[in-house]
């Protein structure tokens, strides 16, 4: 607290720090690069994936190579994914503990306001939620749609279940972060009404003479 000369200094460095910490986890560059590693997780299994269904036609050794061909190019492509978007999860859980921080340093309720997000928050959610029911959807209808008699078999399976679960994993993570947004801009603006009103009720009892009640 006494880093700063005076409190106009300290909110202006929380404001400047609270706003760039919450673009890096609702900004549009957040959501694109989200969607850019969605879009890879699947391609990465798309090509792994149809490497495990070639495989159960796979009846010679030139098809056999071509399903190990596939397989690797899908693992090429499906690591890095997997391990950006990791980072990008470990990032977002780095810059929501350090905005809780600055938040706790003061209350501001004039730039607080900006911090809500509301459309971007809804088109997380929203997005979120979407990514989730087509996993859904792509985990418990689809393969009950092609397994069967001469239709799909464990290859197809295990290719359907590894895309649902690409899916759910992302919307997951897009749901936290949407809701616990949420839920952190109602505690601010809770906590800055709380402390409005008791400051209200100070200056009223300090204008009768009567001590500010505790």
């Amino acid at each position: 607290m006494q880093s700063w000369p005076d409190r106009e200094a300290r909110l202006a460095d929380r404001a400047r720090a609270m706003g760039e910490l919450n673009n890096r986890l609702l900004g549009g560059g957040r959501l694109a690069r989200f969607l850019v590693w969605v879009v890879t997780l699947q391609l990465g299994w798309g090509f792994a994936g149809g490497g495990l269904v070639a495989l159960e036609d796979a009846i010679d050794p030139l098809s056999v190579i071509f399903v190990f061909f596939l397989v690797a190019v899908g693992l090429c492509v499906l690591v890095p994914a997997v391990y950006f978007f990791a980072r990008g999860v470990r990032r977002d859980r780095e810059a929501r503990v350090r905005l809780l921080r600055w938040a706790a340093l003061d209350l501001d309720p004039a730039g607080d306001a900006r911090l809500r997000e509301p459309v971007l928050s809804a088109v997380w959610l929203v997005l979120s939620f979407g990514l989730c029911a087509l996993g859904l959807w792509v985990s418990l209808a689809a393969p009950a749609e092609l397994v069967g008699p001469g239709l799909g078999g464990y290859g197809t399976v295990a290719y359907l279940m590894g895309a649902a679960l690409a899916l759910w994993i992302p919307g997951l993570t897009g749901l936290v972060k949407a809701i616990g947004h949420y839920r952190f801009a109602v505690r601010l603006i809770v906590s800055e009404g709380s402390e409005g009103s008791e400051g209200s009720r100070g200056d009223r009892s300090a204008s009768s003479g009567r001590p500010r009640p505790e």
